[in-house]
């Protein structure tokens, strides 16, 4: 089937690419799961079209600001929410120095399908409140609601100037996050959150081919498991170099994994000039 839409279906296609059912392709099915494994990986961690840009909604609790206060508390190794390590390091000239320190918990667990994480949006924003007192409410009241009365263009610069006032008073909330550990980790003060207080988290998600069938017809999919199949299927004959079959043909492993390797790099190489998201846009 030249459009596959299932592993199984992705299998045959780069099988056929092969030269099967003429040629038999000697590779086992546990490296064929392994390589299938191997291709999305890549294609979901470098490839734009193996991740989306979505927005992740998380509810602050009681408990977990409970756990912030909680591991606050100085000289409290045995408070709910914080780590405590102890080890032993040789420093020159001082001898063996023990040490002890404490971890904070304050971080919220991640979906292991986030692979980046841009920003998280402001808890509070007092530019955009919704109370009478709101200075854009009252740019609204007063001015707007006249069009005759400012320019458009007066509007706007004051609008930009505001903005730049709230990012100077209500700067962005720092965070860190490695989609290794799944942690989302916020530099901010915990006081000024309160319960059923909402996160927006924007990020990248990898997609799901059991969930997203069209993945497997992805043209650089296709051609990038067909080449990691063909490196194994080289790599697998390598051993038989110089075995002669019957009529005198001869097994040339080394060229087609050579050949593979080759493939495998020029589409790497696209892939990076074509494909791929710039590295800036995943790190939070």
């Amino acid at each position: 089937m030249a459009n596959p839409a299932t592993r199984e279906e992705l299998v045959k296609y780069a099988k056929r690419q092969l030269g099967a059912p003429v040629l038999e392709v000697n590779v086992a099915d546990e490296q064929v799961e392994d390589l299938m494994d191997d291709a999305i990986q890549i294609y979901q961690n470098r490839h734009m079209d193996g991740v989306e840009l979505m927005y992740l909604k998380h509810r602050i609790t009681q408990d977990f600001l409970d756990s912030i206060k909680a591991s606050n508390i100085a000289g409290s190794p045995t408070s709910t929410g914080i780590t405590t390590t102890t080890g032993t390091a040789n420093i020159t000239g001082i001898g063996n120095t023990t040490f002890d320190f404490v971890e904070n918990q304050n971080f919220i667990q991640i979906p292991d399908a986030v692979i980046g994480i841009e920003r998280v949006f402001k808890l509070d924003n007092r530019l955009i409140s919704t109370n009478m007192f709101n200075i854009n409410y009252q740019l609204m009241l007063n001015d707007v609601y006249f069009f005759s009365s400012m320019e458009l263009m007066g509007y706007t610069l004051t609008k930009r100037y505001l903005e730049d006032l709230d990012h100077i008073l209500h700067p962005e909330k720092q965070i860190r996050f490695n989609r290794r550990q799944s942690r989302l980790y916020l530099d901010v003060d915990y006081s000024s959150m309160q319960p059923n207080d909402w996160l927006i988290i924007r990020c990248y998600r990898v997609l799901d081919p059991n969930d997203y069938t069209k993945v497997y017809n992805d043209p650089f999919l296709k051609k990038y498991f067909t080449a990691l199949m063909k490196k194994q299927w080289g790599q697998n004959l390598i051993k038989f170099a110089g075995v002669k079959l019957p009529g005198g043909v001869e097994l040339n492993g080394r060229q087609i994994y050579e050949d593979a390797l080759g493939e495998i790099d020029n589409l790497e190489s696209k892939m990076a000039n074509e494909y791929e998201l710039p590295p800036l846009d995943l790190i939070g």
